[in-house]
């Protein structure tokens, strides 16, 4: 019998869980068993992508989101009790989930409940500094906080520069749990023709998401080129429907979404780590429009923008024009080496 690893991305938007469909196939190679759990879309969209593996429901945040950027930190600060109470649940569901499933290590994608001192527990977060305008301090050291209990933390990025976290992965003073992994993506590059001049892949927590289709679709009226449009929406079946020169998918599965990354020109999505390290991987060129009040997205675009990678504006500016500012960036490139995974899973082996 294969060890089992518990393997919990956080349901916010799809990032957390696509980013852990590299780690579960690299779980699966090593000859361990991966165990999914997560709710809402993170666990429909694994259960997806892996239908043979075991995935349980965890105890969900139930976090509400803004329709007003300028409001999300309040919104969210307000439902802190919220939080801790599902946290608290989560945490006794990841003890009976170790102990009904024999799991002999987890790993957490900031899951900050699904934690044991039993097992080799690892965190994954790219947000060291948990950015949150001038509470950022608070929010920070709360973080670190439940991080330093994990037996690792995994960072999925690169510990020298050049680097795709900027000061979100990267801290003064390190503590000895950190391992920079290098990015994670389920994509792989691929010699292909361009078929669309541009893909719109969109993610991240409603009401925002369906404020940017709704905008986007508007500006797009016109626009003459191809366009291939991922909505992010996962549904119980894929819908396919094409209006002019655009293609709609209201969700892709990573063959699929990887064969859209090949054959397009240029990219508009979001500023999300997950979407970020995609890019690189890739090495595209891009679009960003930020989730108004994530300050961690905001520090993204504004980032590459800086670093003449990839152009942003704020959601509410957005125009189909300010796409002509894309050429005058250089678009991203792949810095990262290829990773360890036999080295770094061996923390669980070896127990």
């Amino acid at each position: 019998m294969k060890e089992r690893i518990l393997i919990t991305p956080l349901n916010w938007g799809l990032g957390h869980a696509t980013r852990c469909i590299p780690i579960i196939k690299a779980l699966e190679r090593n000859n361990l068993e991966p165990v999914i759990a997560s709710d809402g879309v993170a666990l429909s969209l694994l259960k997806k992508e892996f239908p043979h593996l075991i995935a349980i429901e965890l105890p969900s945040y139930k976090i509400k989101y803004s329709e007003k950027g300028k409001n999300f930190k309040l919104k969210l600060f307000s439902q802190i009790p919220t939080i801790i109470n599902a946290i608290k649940s989560e945490r006794k569901a990841t003890k009976e989930i170790i102990d009904a499933y024999q799991i002999k290590g987890l790993i957490s994608d900031n899951r900050l409940g699904v934690f044991s001192k039993k097992i080799p527990s690892v965190f994954i977060t790219h947000q060291l500094n948990v950015l949150t305008g001038n509470t950022t301090w608070f929010t920070t050291q709360l973080h670190q906080y439940y991080i330093k209990k994990y037996t690792e933390c995994w960072i999925p990025d690169m510990e020298n520069k050049p680097n795709l976290s900027g000061k979100l992965g990267h801290l003064e003073d390190a503590f000895k749990t950190l391992k920079y992994i290098g990015p994670l993506s389920r994509l792989h590059k691929k010699v292909v023709e361009n078929k669309y001049d541009l893909l719109i892949v969109l993610s991240g927590p409603e009401p925002q998401r369906t404020l940017l289709e709704n905008k986007l679709i508007h500006e797009l009226e016109n626009y003459p080129k191809n366009v291939l449009f991922v909505k992010g929406i996962i549904d119980s079946k894929q819908k396919i429907t094409i209006e002019k020169n655009i293609t709609y998918y209201n969700f892709m599965k990573s063959d699929e979404l990887e064969i859209a990354f090949n054959e397009s020109s240029q990219i508009l999505c979001r500023s999300g780590y997950t979407t970020i390290m995609d890019l690189a991987h890739l090495g595209k060129k891009a679009f960003f429009i930020p989730t108004p009040g994530q300050y961690e997205q905001i520090y993204l675009a504004k980032k590459f923008k800086k670093e003449g990678i990839a152009p942003y504006c704020n959601q509410e500016d957005f125009k189909v024009e300010k796409l002509e500012e894309i050429p005058l960036y250089s678009g991203f490139v792949n810095h990262s080496a290829k990773i360890s995974w036999k080295k770094l899973l061996s923390l669980f082996q070896s127990k």
